[in-house]
């Protein structure tokens, strides 16, 4: 996994703790990218969904925008769908 193209802590004033976060996540991407869009999180990934790999990038990619530690990063909802809900503890 390629190291994700936002500045970490980027999103740091989303990072408050029991808020949960909706992400649009795109696989197979050329890069990593975090972006914060007008509709939510988008987050794009250069893992495939298969066997959990694109989840654990999404995960990764997201703490580090947010400058938290990726155990902080629960996903909540959409294990197989591209929405997906990540709470932080």
């Amino acid at each position: 996994m390629a190291k994700p193209r936002m500045q970490k802590g980027a999103l740091s004033h989303l990072a408050t703790p029991g808020e949960e976060i909706a992400v649009r996540v795109t696989p197979n991407a050329r890069a990593e990218t975090v972006e914060a869009t007008p509709d939510g999180l988008k987050v794009t990934t250069t893992a495939t969904p298969e066997g959990g790999r694109a989840n654990a990038a999404v995960q990764k990619a997201l703490a580090h925008a947010l400058g938290l530690p990726k155990s902080r990063l629960t996903l909540t909802a959409g294990t197989t769908a591209r929405t997906k809900r990540f709470r932080i503890d």
